[in-house]
């Protein structure tokens, strides 16, 4: 069995090794803040206490953990007989993925693939579900490779489009652009799109400081530092999660750029 520490989280650990010449001048307060946020004692907990659990068990432990509970329409639009490429807004950054993969893996027997930023590869439970994506890291050469390879698999699969979680703009809670790859890779592999919209929010602090970050211009997301957080605030909440019709992969055809048919997509989303 692996050891505990491979998949626990370690702010002081990171920080060292991510910045090794800088660790030492990093306030203890910062740390100690930095900790809290991401709820690093608690998460860790239940890392140790679910360590045995793999796949969509993991799932349903976190499920528990967070005290989730869904309310699901539409599982009947749904055949087993197909592969899909189910595509979801993101509105939560956390809840919304773990709950979206139980409900799908539980209904395709453990069958699913989430196509995620490799970060998540770290938390041993979720890795067997998980298809790795870094455009700009160490695996960007092998990016169209793993993606390739998603799509070609018998799993069906789970993509989060807009990439990051929704922001709000003018009062309007919603996602960014959707990014065309779901598109291109479903009308190669012949896979319907399945829409999804899943019901939530989170707190007026994140969409604030997201915005403020905009505003200035600053690269680094700062807003993601707080998501572990946004996720402690929405424990013990019911989200509801509606399954839309498969879209027929024929429809996206030429007479729109792939780009325009991901905007048609996400705008089908919004209206379920």
């Amino acid at each position: 069995m692996a050891t505990n520490s491979f998949f626990l989280i370690d702010i002081d650990k990171i920080l060292r090794e991510k910045a090794p010449k800088h660790f030492k001048y990093i306030p203890h307060f910062l740390i100690a803040y930095l900790k809290k946020i991401i709820h690093q004692d608690e998460i860790n907990v239940f890392l140790n206490e679910s360590r045995e659990k793999t796949g969509v068990d993991f799932l349903e432990a976190s499920m528990a953990f967070l005290d989730i509970k869904v309310e699901v329409k539409g599982l009947e639009n749904l055949s087993k007989e197909r592969l899909y490429t189910f595509v979801s807004n993101h509105p939560l950054g956390g809840q919304d993925g773990v709950a979206l993969g139980y409900i799908l893996g539980r209904f395709y027997e453990g069958n699913v693939k989430y196509l995620v930023n490799d970060l998540l590869m770290n938390l041993h439970g979720l890795a067997p579900l998980c298809i790795p994506i870094n455009k700009t890291g160490k695996q960007a050469k092998d990016f169209p490779k793993m993606v390739e390879a998603g799509f070609q698999s018998k799993s069906q699969l789970i993509m989060f489009p807009a990439g990051l979680c929704s922001r709000r703009r003018k009062g309007v809670i919603r996602d960014l652009a959707w990014k065309k790859t779901f598109i291109v890779k479903s009308v190669q592999a012949q896979r319907d799109v399945v829409p999804i919209h899943f019901g939530g929010r989170n707190s007026d602090f994140f969409y604030n400081l997201a915005n403020v970050c905009q505003f200035f211009g600053l690269k680094m997301n700062i807003a993601m530092l707080y998501l572990a957080d946004e996720m402690f605030k929405n424990r013990h909440k019911t989200f509801t999660v509606t399954i839309g019709k498969p879209i027929p992969w024929q429809t996206f055809d030429k007479s729109r750029t792939p780009a325009q048919w991901a905007e048609f997509v996400k705008e089908s989303v919004y209206k379920l």
